[in-house]
């Protein structure tokens, strides 16, 4: 399994310093609790199995939460409690013209920035305040399938 060190080394050094900052920014203002972890190929951060002995229902790993990648045109920042919290979606589609000229990229749970020198740091700080660890388990376990028994 790749660790995060080595995930940097291999980033483009058109993304490597707004990747960094992007971590950086994020886990500074996540509530405590998460940890830092690699799934499904990407650095991120997640719920340790020892708070959440369940884990993700696909593979038992541990719960991804945010993760952060640098793709071939564009970093991505996966936010799993937007996806699952309309609210959460919602305010950061309101937010984000109000700290952006570009148009938002945007899936579901995946936010795009294709330069690296815009990227809203504030904005994406905010967002990482948003959800605590409980409320993100909350949240996964009122999926429509409900909870691994």
């Amino acid at each position: 399994m790749m660790t995060f060190d080595e995930y940097v080394q291999n980033i483009d050094e058109k993304w490597k310093a707004s990747f960094l900052k992007t971590w950086a920014t994020i886990e500074t203002h996540l509530p405590q609790g998460f940890e830092v972890g690699i799934s499904h190929g990407m650095p991120g951060f997640e719920v340790p199995l020892e708070q959440y002995p369940e884990g993700y229902h696909v593979d038992n790993e541990p719960l991804p939460f945010i993760g952060i990648a640098v793709q071939k045109k564009h970093l991505a920042v996966y936010h799993m409690g937007m996806y699952r919290e309309p609210k959460i979606y919602n305010w950061f589609t309101e937010e984000y013209p109000k700290h952006m000229t570009t148009k938002l990229n945007m899936g579901k749970s995946c936010i795009r920035f294709t330069n690296p020198k815009k990227i809203p740091y504030e904005l994406l700080a905010e967002l990482a305040e948003k959800m605590t660890v409980d409320k993100w388990i909350e949240l996964y376990e009122s999926r429509p399938t409900g909870p691994k028994s």
